[in-house]
């Protein structure tokens, strides 16, 4: 095992941030049809997400509804971009804090103080990040590689209260599944399941299909 001052934390993210999924920059947005499911309920509508990344769902009346379907959307969009590793971490430090089977592990000083990554595999299988005044942990456990970059396929998410470290939200657990359209390799979500345990401590699943899908010009 190397000696912790040869481990270049920052050249290890550096090459596994560079190593994501990401669409192109002329990426002009897509549309199809969207199915949400939960407690048997079934919601059934089409949508269209322009380059901007703002969804239009069309044809479901349930405001609370399209506002599930739109944030899914959207999170997964928002991925996507490709954003320069210098442009988003010049200000940051990467400290190493410990090696062990699930990957290298390091916090963040600097502009992004307290924030924690691992990586293993050249993919970043931890996250620890102060989002909005709420620390996000998200874990991944599954990856798909798509020849062009990583892709997140099953992982977990939690809010964290900054305050006192103590979840302040339910587990969330994440499978997504992905299709490849078009000859330019865009990767499109096409279903995702989210698991997790209710105000009962039953648990509850919601499921999003996203069908006959076709890129914008």
């Amino acid at each position: 095992m190397k000696n912790p001052k040869e481990i270049n934390c920052k050249e290890i993210f550096r090459n596994a941030y560079e190593k994501r999924y990401t669409w192109k920059n002329d990426f002009n947005g897509y549309q199809g049809k969207c199915t949400f499911l939960t407690n048997d309920n079934i919601h059934e509508g089409e949508f269209v997400l322009g380059k901007d990344f703002k969804p239009l769902i069309q044809k479901i009346d349930n405001e609370k509804i399209v506002k599930i379907i739109s944030s899914q959307l959207f999170e997964v969009c928002i991925h996507r971009v490709k954003r320069q590793f210098h442009s988003v971490h010049s200000e940051n430090n990467f400290n190493f804090l410990r090696s062990s089977e699930s990957g290298i592990e390091m916090s963040i000083s600097g502009k992004n103080e307290g924030d924690k990554y691992r990586v293993k595999n050249e993919c970043i299988n931890m996250v620890y990040r102060k989002i909005h005044g709420t620390i996000i942990e998200i874990f991944v456990d599954e990856f798909i590689d798509t020849g062009i970059g990583f892709l997140s396929k099953k992982y977990s998410s939690q809010q964290i209260n900054p305050k006192n470290l103590k979840a302040n939200s339910q587990k969330m657990e994440y499978y997504d599944d992905f299709i490849n359209l078009g000859k330019d390799d865009y990767w499109i979500l096409n279903s995702r399941t989210i698991k997790f345990l209710n105000q009962n401590r039953e648990e509850e699943l919601q499921k999003f299909i996203f069908e006959d899908l076709r890129l914008l010009n």
